[in-house]
């Protein structure tokens, strides 16, 4: 295998008929640098021209993630330093490649066998197909740090079905395999011992779709399908506000609908409440923006998140402090106002460029 001469955390390989990559930072949960960024876009490009590659295979090294987000602790360096610019040039390029992967034109395979959260699920959830493995683990923990579900999550979170997205969004609850293949997240469950013959496979000539076919599991019901109504009921209001009352009042029952609303409702009190009331603005909105306006959009909150408090302290104390105990400002739901909120959307002089056309 040769790596790539400037960005040895990722890898790239022609192996048949596929052009393979491998996300090779395990020590840091294959987290997704600005140099993996830019190497992945050349190699795709170049793929793209290549007769000889037909599809294009997404793997990673370690075991336990497939990747779980983006380099936090350099875009923390950045923004505390004040080298605005250089944290919102890495968003930049980000969000660039998950608008080239979902316009590529060739199979784009990922194989994902352990968590996928944040930057991770940009470079997968954007390909044509992927396959979740025994360990498989998707979330978009974001208003847990004082950010928001980016990569593209404002295309495709509303499009999950019902009120899951927010769900997904506001808790950072987790989804195995079975809850992600029903929701289109994944689009197979393949047994992770067969993740090796899987691939020999996709290296030769056969069609992709027959041969995931042929290696993928039945579906099965996983733990969130039979609350699939109770979260589209509990997560209809139009203000986080009005959601965490319908949970309370849920709680305030019996039985494991009543535990699960009042968990649910304790694990969003936890989270920055400038971010989930923007994530939820972002979220209703999604559902009618196209994908290029969706990650304009992301970017326009992101440029502004970055010059704040929230994510900063929500870094520190995830990543850097590991207190867990962060100092939300404002602390409240109630001290964040709707013109707050709408300030985040407003179009700004720097905006994002992506080509127009839809995939």
């Amino acid at each position: 295998m040769a790596p790539d001469s400037t960005c040895p955390e990722i890898l790239f390989e022609r192996r048949g008929a596929a052009g393979i990559v491998i996300l090779n930072r395990p020590h840091a949960l294959n987290a997704v640098t600005l140099g993996m960024v830019n190497a992945l876009a050349r190699q795709l490009a170049g793929w793209a021209d290549d007769a000889a590659v037909t599809r294009v295979i997404v793997t990673a090294a370690g075991g336990r993630a497939f990747s779980a987000g983006g380099d936090l602790r350099a875009l923390f360096d950045a923004g505390r330093a004040g080298r605005y610019q250089e944290a919102l040039g890495y968003w930049r390029s980000e969000y660039a490649l998950n608008a080239l992967i979902k316009r590529y034109r060739k199979p784009y395979v990922s194989l994902i066998d352990g968590i996928v959260m944040g930057g991770g699920a940009g470079i997968s959830i954007h390909g044509s197909h992927r396959v979740a493995g025994d360990g498989f683990a998707f979330a978009m923990p974001e208003v847990g740090i004082g950010f928001i579900p980016d990569v593209g999550a404002t295309w495709f979170l509303p499009r999950l079905p019902g009120q899951l997205g927010l769900y997904c969004a506001l808790t950072g609850e987790r989804l195995g395999a079975a809850d992600a293949v029903a929701a289109g997240i994944a689009t197979h469950r393949i047994v992770s011992a067969r993740f090796s013959d899987l691939l020999a496979g996709l290296c030769g000539n056969v069609p992709v779709d027959a041969l995931l076919g042929a290696f993928a599991e039945p579906a099965w019901e996983g733990p969130l399908r039979g609350r699939g109504p109770l979260i589209d009921r509990l997560f209809a209001g139009g203000t986080v506000e009005g959601i965490l009352a319908d949970l309370d009042a849920e709680a305030a029952g019996s039985g494991p609908d009543a535990d699960f609303a009042r968990l649910t409702a304790a694990s969003i009190r936890l989270k920055s409440p400038t971010s989930l009331k923007v994530t939820l603005a972002q979220l209703r909105r999604g559902r009618t923006l196209d994908f290029t306006e969706c990650m304009r959009t992301e970017f326009r909150i992101v440029s502004r998140l970055m010059r704040g408090h929230d994510l900063y302290e929500g870094i520190r104390s995830v990543i850097i402090d590991k207190d867990q105990a962060p100092r939300w400002q404002p602390s409240s739901l109630a001290a964040v106002g709707a013109a707050e909120v709408e300030q985040y959307f407003a179009p700004q002089a720097d905006e994002l460029a992506l080509p127009d056309s839809e995939p």
